[in-house]
């Protein structure tokens, strides 16, 4: 079983250290497991917890009426907090309820909200408001070892079988209004904020040239010269140097004055080739919204 540190915690519930300490204290809200040098370690149940603690106190329940539930009381008023008429504390709901469905790694917990989100929503606002938000919270995952990977495999293998299922339900664009160019550079494989754009992209009625992971220099300059995008997006997931980026778009990508480069993630990239080659950052989906 993987044991959590106070500081994993802290990101995975958005909870302080120090606030969940006082819990700990005042309410004996839970109660960690010590190491032999009595540093605190929590459990997925812990975590989990917690995580719906987070989403009763965003529906207006105090932690000391929240501390004083039974536990059927405390699961009834997850239950509950469905109902409520808050678009932003149900989308919470249902995020944090697909990140237990997660750390279980129970996909049909997770078919079952996704459903209820779908039915609820509809698509874009899901994907806009649910799955790209758990997406970024997943992310904090990536930095914890031992166990924590598999489960954002599972997470973020389950997300893009529904993008790649909900893109191909779009029709193809009609009028070709603007046309965008997606792809990921050499050395890049982590493709799903790609996929999501994509979607973003051809649910607007635009047309996408979808290229996908470690595309070769040379194939995306044939490419660009071939199809003259209106833009190109690309994400940047790993750690490199900024300045050999440049270099390497500077090198083998000639844009011409019509195409507009849009670039995400990596801040210290981003900002390099803001600043050098005159990219636009795009910071979430609401962001790349204004060029669609």
């Amino acid at each position: 079983m993987k044991l959590y540190q106070i500081t994993e915690l802290e990101q995975l519930t958005s909870i302080k250290a120090h606030t969940i300490r006082i819990w700990e204290k005042r309410y004996n809200l839970i109660e960690p497991v010590r190491t032999s040098t009595n540093y605190r370690r929590y459990s997925d149940d812990q975590v989990k917890k917690l995580i719906n603690v987070s989403t009763l106190l965003s529906n207006g329940y105090k932690i000391s009426k929240i501390a004083a539930f039974s536990d059927k009381e405390f699961y009834l008023k997850i239950i509950e907090s469905k109902s409520t008429k808050k678009e932003d504390v149900i989308f919470i709901k249902f995020i944090n309820e697909l990140l237990i469905a997660m750390i279980d790694f129970d996909e049909q917990a997770f078919e079952k909200t996704y459903s209820a989100v779908l039915k609820r929503f509809g698509l874009f606002e899901t994907v806009l408001n649910i799955l790209y938000p758990l997406l970024n919270k997943i992310g904090l995952f990536w930095l914890i070892n031992d166990v924590i990977p598999a489960q954002e495999h599972f997470a973020s293998c389950l997300i893009k079988r529904k993008i790649i299922t909900a893109t191909d339900g779009l029709p193809f664009a009609k009028s070709r209004k603007k046309k965008f160019l997606l792809l990921l550079v050499p050395g890049e494989m982590h493709d799903l904020s790609l996929l999501f754009a994509n979607y973003m992209i051809r649910s607007k009625g635009h047309e996408t040239i979808y290229l996908g992971q470690d595309v070769p220099y040379e194939n995306i300059s044939l490419v660009l010269k071939q199809t003259k995008p209106n833009f190109v997006l690309t994400f940047f997931t790993i750690s490199q140097n900024p300045k050999d980026v440049y270099s390497d778009f500077k090198k083998n990508l000639d844009l011409g004055v019509n195409t507009k480069l849009l670039i995400s993630g990596q801040s210290d990239i981003t900002e390099h080739l803001k600043n050098k080659f005159g990219a636009s950052v795009v910071l979430n989906p609401k962001d790349m919204l204004n060029y669609l």
